[in-house]
């Protein structure tokens, strides 16, 4: 009877059972073991970043956003001075296409009247801000020439020849009027006629402010060519 007790204790079915049963818990122990190193892992990598990563981050994204202000504040101002260049060209062919059409203007009292020298337009340079004076004008005694005293109209009601103050944008100015300052330019009709006080070509050279070497020219020729350089 105990012979057999004994035999049962050693039956092969139990002792594969009993090993199932250890390598099952060697596989557990081991999978915690393994759940235990990687939340040893996430915590050391969780705590964040540290002052001198924060700094240098900061520094960098400072470093950066100043060199774009930087590069948008010169594009500005060159497109600034791009768009000064293009409208003073557009007021001086203005100046001739009020000639050719013989536009009238209207003094304080509502007298009307055809300038007989026709339209120009007068530029001087100055050593001070603003920098630079440009007038529209009428050539109302036929001179080639813009006159500030009143000369317009007839007794006693004459008014100034002056038309328009001329503004470029905020940081350009005139740098220099070619071939000398003041510069005028007028258009007599019906052609027009043109003349350029002091020469046959007149240059204008516009430039910024805050960089003197950044410029734009304006050159007009007697024949009624206006171009941007």
């Amino acid at each position: 009877m105990n012979s057999q007790r004994d035999k049962s204790l050693f039956h092969p079915s139990l002792h594969s059972g009993s090993q199932r049963a250890i390598r099952l818990f060697s596989t557990l122990r081991c999978r915690s073991g393994n759940r235990g190193v990687f939340r040893n892992f996430f915590k050391k990598n969780s705590k964040g970043f540290t002052l001198i990563e924060l700094l240098v981050v900061t520094v960098i994204i400072t470093i950066l956003t100043a060199a774009i202000l930087v590069n948008y504040r010169n594009s500005e101002q060159q497109f600034a001075l791009q768009r000064s260049a293009h409208k003073l060209a557009q007021d001086i062919r203005r100046a001739g296409e009020m000639a050719m059409s013989a536009k009238e203007i209207t003094g304080p009292t509502g007298e009307k009247v055809i300038p007989s020298g026709g339209y120009g337009i007068y530029l001087r340079s100055l050593p001070n801000p603003p920098y630079y004076e440009i007038i529209i004008f009428a050539d109302c005694n036929d001179n080639q020439q813009f006159i500030s005293g009143n000369v317009c109209g007839t007794p006693p009601n004459r008014f100034s020849e002056s038309l328009e103050d001329v503004k470029l944008e905020s940081g350009v100015k005139i740098s220099n009027l070619s071939p000398n300052s003041p510069l005028q330019i007028t258009f007599k009709p019906p052609s027009p006629k043109i003349s350029i006080q002091g020469g046959d070509t007149a240059e204008i050279t516009l430039a910024l402010e805050a960089d003197p070497t950044k410029t734009k020219k304006i050159k007009v020729n007697a024949v009624g060519l206006i171009e941007v350089e």
